[in-house]
């Protein structure tokens, strides 16, 4: 029987990190579903769903070891049923945010969303420079999976007020559940 576990390495970028990675994880059968990777200045990070063998569990502890002893972090957590079985009849919803960088805009966003409920499934931001002035700008894109007594309240316009607030453009579409 497969278990799935969320693997997750950060360490040194170097060439063959995920060659290396793939290949402990096929090795012991195991299968990746899911995966988010990315170069953050220096560091190499990578998050992975896995389905692997129950037995191989183990052995694979065991093999990545040897990824431990080159200074990575490792975890291996064993995964439950997704946030979208669990709730069947929430809304997906992309929110899209763009604007000048400032600190705090994540932080209110997401406070925003807790506050009502709303789950985030995934989130991907980063700052670039404007081709002529240079001036950093900061863009977001992320999936949330919003409750079902939400439905056909204004959270969407209370969002975009506080995009107004933090001085960025919020746009909210609905989503097709993957």
């Amino acid at each position: 029987m497969d278990t799935k576990i969320v693997f997750t390495l950060t360490g040194p970028d170097r060439i063959g990190i995920v060659e290396e990675v793939t290949r402990l994880l096929l090795n012991r059968g195991g299968n990746v579903e899911a995966s988010r990777m990315a170069r953050l200045s220096s560091e190499f990070a990578i998050l992975m769903l896995v389905s692997i063998p129950s037995e191989q569990l183990p052995g694979l502890e065991m093999d990545l070891q040897a990824l431990i002893a080159q200074g990575y972090k490792v975890t291996t957590t064993q995964a439950s049923q997704t946030f979208a079985q669990a709730h069947p009849a929430w809304l997906p919803y992309q929110i899209e945010v763009r604007g000048a960088d400032h600190e705090g805009i994540v932080h209110e966003i997401a406070g925003y969303l807790r506050q009502r409920g709303i789950n985030i499934e995934s989130m991907d931001m980063e700052v670039v420079h404007a081709p002529v002035s240079g001036s950093p700008l900061f863009t977001m894109k992320g999936l949330v999976a919003v409750p079902p007594s939400l439905a056909g309240q204004p959270w969407e316009a209370a969002l975009d007020d506080v995009g107004n607030r933090l001085n960025v453009d919020i746009t909210v579409t609905a989503a097709m559940r993957s």
